[in-house]
C-alpha cells in the first residue's frame, strides 16, 4: 500500500469522510456512483480507488460502508496514532486547532508554538501554546511527527528548517512561500490564494 498514488490516499481520505456521514445517518451500503456524486467524480474513478485498496462490493448491495471505513482507516491510519504540532498560533492556527479537536481519533494536535509572548501558555481547544523557542523539545517530549505551518508566509522557511532539525518527518506548509525539505520529509504546501485565483478563473469562464 506505500506505492498507492499520492492522488489516491487524497481521494480515500475523502471516501472516509463522506463514509462516515452516511453511516451516521444509518446507511450501510453504498454504489459507487453514489460515492462519486459526493466527491465530484466518476464512478469509474472511485471503482478503480477501491480496486487498488483490494475491496470489492456486490452488484446487488454495493460496498458495505463500515467494511470500507475500516479498510480506509487500516491504510491511511497508525495503530497508535501520531502527534501533530501547529506553528503559528494566529487567526490561522487557532482555526486549525479548533477545527480538528475531535474529527479523527489516530491524529492529534498536541501543541501549538508562537513567538508572541501573549499566546504562550495558553490553551486553544485543549491545545497547549508554547514559545517556538522550545520547538525541538516539545516535538521529542510529545513524540511529534507532523507540523502544520501557519505562520507569516516570509518566516516559513526558517520554521521548516527548524521542524527539520527537530526530527519532524512530515509538513503541511499552509502559507504561499514555498519551503524546501530533505528528501526523506514529506511535504505537503497548500497555499489558499491560489486555489481562490483557480476558483475565480473558472467562474470568469463559466
Amino acid at each position: 500500500m506505500k506505492h498507492l498514488p499520492h492522488k489516491t490516499i487524497e481521494r480515500l481520505s475523502q471516501y472516509r469522510r463522506a463514509l462516515l456521514i452516511c453511516a451516521a445517518k444509518g446507511k450501510t451500503h453504498i454504489f459507487s456512483h453514489e460515492i462519486a456524486k459526493i466527491q465530484h467524480i466518476t464512478p469509474v474513478q472511485v471503482r478503480r480507488d477501491i480496486m487498488l485498496i483490494g475491496y470489492t462490493g456486490t452488484l446487488r448491495k454495493g460496498y458495505n460502508i463500515q467494511e470500507l471505513i475500516d479498510l480506509i482507516g487500516d491504510i491511511i491510519d497508525t495503530k497508535e496514532g501520531l502527534n501533530v504540532a501547529v506553528v503559528g498560533i494566529g487567526n490561522l492556527g487557532r482555526a486549525m486547532i479548533n477545527y480538528f479537536n475531535g474529527k479523527r481519533t489516530k491524529l492529534s494536535i498536541v501543541a501549538g508554538f508562537d513567538s508572541n509572548p501573549d499566546k504562550i501558555d495558553r490553551i486553544y481547544s485543549g491545545v497547549k501554546g508554547y514559545h517556538i523557542d522550545r520547538l525541538a523539545e516539545i516535538i521529542k517530549e510529545e513524540n511529534i511527527s507532523i507540523a502544520i505551518i501557519t505562520v507569516p508566509a516570509g518566516a516559513a522557511p526558517e520554521i521548516a528548517d527548524k521542524l527539520v532539525n527537530a526530527g519532524i518527518k512530515g509538513i503541511l506548509n499552509y502559507t504561499p512561500k514555498p519551503v524546501q525539505v530533505p528528501s526523506h520529509i514529506y511535504l505537503e504546501e497548500y497555499d489558499m490564494i491560489t486555489s481562490l485565483e483557480k476558483v475565480a478563473f473558472f467562474v470568469k469562464t463559466h
